[in-house]
């Protein structure tokens, strides 16, 4: 009897060993596991990294903050990602209107003209007297905005050759008015743009788009009242922001995917005076699955604002 219990024993203790044996290596993995993602999460901790070291020691007397649990309605109600995509700076007081020409000239081009002595002698003779080009440049948008709204200053994000800032000078000329119509581009184009305008010389480099932008203006005698402002959209924008300098009417033409839409028409918005006009092209052409209408219709879900088309162009009005 006694040697039957015995043998009971036994084999409930192998029973065991085996269950242990079978649970061990799962164990192990679990324990590995917790130990990398601790050592994960220590690593990634800012007390960690090489511009704030600290040494081990001190750190057994600084407890590591925790965040809190987020919970299924902090979950559900994520910031949206496009927080990091707004602008928060405020810019600077209005500047009056009839000051904008010479502040800029005093910023940009050291308080002179930049059609003093045009153009330089080393490309002259590789300019053409006039070679505008522009898409959607003559739209009857241009006319109705101008004159619905007669602005004293009209900003243009993205100019290329210059059409459509020609264009909106001749309008506001034949209307009296004296508009300063300031265009923002750096002028360099895009990649193989040169494939299409072979006719835009190169020289060490340096497409001379900004040049036979001039020429154009000079060609057409608007040289008093349209002014380059040579940076990328961004740089320009923000530049006019710090200036404090407003207007009207503002039109965004420049890149085409949604990010640098996005970021064009809210730098710019920032610029624009209460009951003025934002606007621009490629509302419906082949730009607009690269993010033109993307950016705009979000722009004005979120403001609250109504697209009016007119042609290709979309108007956002902010009365």
């Amino acid at each position: 009897m006694k040697q039957k219990e015995d043998q009971q024993v036994q084999h409930r203790q192998k029973r065991l060993i085996v269950i242990a044996l079978k649970l061990a290596k799962p164990t192990a993995y679990f324990v590995l596991l917790l130990l990398t993602y601790t050592l994960g999460y220590l690593s990634s901790s800012p007390y960690y990294n090489n511009n704030n070291a600290t040494s081990l020691s001190s750190l057994t007397s600084t407890p590591i903050p925790t965040p809190p649990t987020p919970t299924i309605q902090d979950l559900t109600n994520l910031p949206s990602q496009l927080d990091h995509f707004r602008l928060r700076t405020h810019c600077a007081d209005p500047l009056p209107p009839q000051l904008v020409r010479q502040t800029i000239l005093n910023r940009v081009y050291n308080a002179t003209s930049p059609f003093d002595n045009f153009p330089p002698a080393h490309v002259s003779t590789l300019l053409r007297t006039q070679r505008i080009k522009g898409w959607g440049s003559n739209g009857a948008v241009f006319e109705n905005l101008i004159n619905k709204i007669k602005p004293r200053t009209i900003i243009e994000v993205g100019t290329f050759l210059g059409a459509s800032a020609i264009h909106m000078a001749g309008l506001t000329r034949q209307l009296g008015l004296q508009t300063l119509i300031l265009c923002i581009d750096d002028f360099r184009g895009w990649p193989g743009f040169r494939d299409r305008f072979k006719d835009i010389k190169m020289v060490n480099g340096d497409v001379l788009l900004m040049y036979q932008f001039m020429q154009n203006l000079v060609s057409v005698n608007a040289t008093d009242y349209v002014l380059p402002v040579p940076f990328s959209t961004a740089s320009g924008l923000d530049m006019l922001c710090e200036l404090g300098v407003y207007a009207d009417l503002i039109e965004v033409d420049a890149g085409h995917d949604f990010i640098s839409a996005w970021s064009d028409i809210n730098r710019a918005y920032r610029l624009l005076r209460p009951g003025g006009v934002i606007f621009g092209h490629d509302y419906f052409t082949a730009a607009d699955d690269r993010g033109v209408r993307r950016a705009v219709n979000l722009f004005a879900r979120i403001h609250g604002f109504k697209i009016k088309l007119d042609g290709q162009h979309w108007v956002i009005d902010s009365t």
